[in-house]
């Protein structure tokens, strides 16, 4: 029998916590989460202002610490890993999209694009090359030097996706990211997003308040009192 893939993300029995003035202590947030996502899948994830969405998008991504539980990428457990090594392979494994995109205002569009390429140590020529077709690949070939104030919320949303894809990574973590944005540039992100899971076989998690845009996802998770139900 042929051995079956990984799947590109497992998280098991993710708890998360944090002190305050209650009572107890402690304010939970994440109580048993458990999740899994195969490649080319795109999974969302919806719930209250406040549920822990983001957190557990941070968690997944290892930009955060749980206080108990595993979460795995293709088969490696990333919080066995020294926080250097960690940092390594969240930049060549996962592309992140928030709402806020976060560019840096003093660069242009494409050397935003390009800083993950440098993290990595992508040589500045094949860094540019590669940048300039993404941005290209998103409507923004005429963008290219432009800073983040001389573009719109939609475009520099693209730019962001841009840089999320830098590295070519197997998973996009993208928190709620037309938040911001007009129903034709929601439209137009969303549209790049799953043509590029098709094209790149990417998977995506992805948070969002919209229900209209989580049915057009392959499989709707809600969080809810820290416990993460898959709805049928």
């Amino acid at each position: 029998m042929t051995p079956q893939p990984h799947p590109v993300l497992q998280a098991q029995h993710i708890e998360k916590s944090f002190k305050d003035d209650s009572e107890s202590g402690r304010l939970e947030i994440l109580t048993d989460v458990n999740l899994t996502i195969g490649k080319s899948e795109i999974i969302a994830i919806i719930g209250s202002s406040g549920c822990g969405k983001s957190t557990l998008l941070h968690i997944l991504g290892g930009l955060d610490n749980p206080n108990n539980g595993r979460v795995e990428w293709s088969g490696q457990s990333i919080y066995d890993l020294k926080s250097d090594k960690l940092a390594d392979l969240r930049n060549r494994n996962v592309g992140f999209v928030f709402q806020f995109h976060h560019l840096l205002p003093e660069f242009t569009a494409i050397e935003n694009v390009m800083m993950p390429g440098f993290i990595s140590g992508t040589p500045q020529q094949k860094a540019e090359v590669k940048a300039s077709a993404l941005l290209e690949r998103l409507g923004l070939g005429k963008r290219l030097t432009h800073r983040p104030s001389q573009l719109s919320g939609g475009e520099q949303q693209r730019v962001s996706m841009a840089r999320a894809l830098m590295n070519e990574p197997s998973l996009i973590l993208a928190d709620e990211p037309t938040g911001n944005l007009d129903e034709s540039n929601t439209d137009t992100i969303l549209a790049q997003l799953f043509e590029l899971r098709e094209d790149r076989e990417l998977s995506i998690a992805l948070i969002t308040h919209e229900r209209d845009i989580a049915e057009r996802c392959d499989v709707i998770y809600e969080l809810q009192n820290g416990i993460l139900h898959r709805l049928d």
